[in-house]
């Protein structure tokens, strides 16, 4: 499987703006029209649009000096193209074979990262040096931040974004959000502990040094409920920075009577003595929560 090189580097913003005028209207005038993609200029923007996701000097959502996150719905636009015009193909890694349109990433060597057997990061992904990657999965469109660690059977989706010195638990379910292209990824910030078994889909938003406890089940219509306080306090589609959460349930009344449904707790704030690399029955020892 063929992917292009592109000759020279960027620099700075000044360097991905021009990238990015350079390559968007090409993707956005494929994603509203496919007969474009007859036009091997445009599939030759839809493949560097790629490899540059693959270099890192692109990413799906981006944050602002705010704190703000924006989704870059073109450049997931792109990874729906890629998939249009990339034939299926066999790979052979060692005993293993593969039949995909996507390769694998290489030169982790040169990248600074560490991926265990049989551990699998697709071409398109971006690993921060010092990554981490046991035998789990990280697919196109997903960036994972510097020293970061995707513990065993770990799965970061497609687009997600992964801050810097993150655990993700062995078997955490970091789910793909490719479409809409305008629809946010997930998001978990920097020096964020999640446990494991936990599930985080459709977008959630993770805080930064948050901590979630094994089990919890994050979706955007997953109630996150604060109980620090004398009465309790609701939202969704958020973990606000250096929450401390562990699974939770709340009584709902159906037609057949009143049930347990899943919701999250909020039940305190990171110590600030914690260390980052701690774990998480020692993040939770303050609140006297067994998970």
């Amino acid at each position: 499987m063929t992917i292009p090189k592109m000759e020279g580097g960027l620099s700075g913003l000044a360097g991905l703006a021009s990238l990015e005028a350079s390559l968007k209207p090409l993707v956005e005038s494929a994603f509203a029209d496919r007969t474009r993609l007859q036009d091997a200029t445009v599939v030759q923007a839809v493949l560097d649009t790629i490899a540059a996701l693959d270099r890192g000097e692109l990413r799906v959502a981006s944050q602002g000096e705010d704190g703000t996150w924006v989704t870059h719905g073109w450049v997931k636009e792109a990874i729906l193209l890629f998939f249009a015009v990339q034939k299926m193909e066999t790979t052979n890694v060692g005993p293993f074979e593969f039949y995909d349109k996507i390769p694998l990433k290489k030169n982790h060597q040169a990248a600074g990262v560490r991926v265990v057997p049989p551990g699998v990061v697709r071409y398109g992904a971006f690993l921060e040096t010092g990554c981490i990657v046991m035998p789990g999965y990280v697919n196109i469109g997903a960036r994972v931040g510097e020293r970061t660690m995707v513990d065993t059977w770990a799965t970061v989706g497609s687009c997600a974004q992964i801050g810097k010195d993150c655990h993700l638990s062995g078997g955490v379910g970091i789910g793909g959000v490719l479409e809409p292209p305008g629809a946010r990824p997930v998001i978990v910030e920097d020096g964020a502990f999640i446990g494991s078994r936990v599930v985080i889909v459709e977008g959630f938003h993770v805080g930064r040094e948050a901590v979630i406890g094994s089990g919890v089940v994050l979706t955007a219509s997953t109630t996150v409920i604060d109980v620090t306080g004398p009465s309790p306090v609701e939202r969704k589609g958020s973990v606000p920075a250096r929450s401390v959460v562990i699974p939770g349930t709340r009584t709902k009344r159906f037609p057949a009577g009143e049930f347990g449904v899943p919701c999250a707790l909020i039940i305190g704030q990171r110590n600030p003595s914690t260390d980052r690399k701690v774990s998480l029955n020692d993040a939770l020892r303050d609140f006297n929560v067994p998970v």
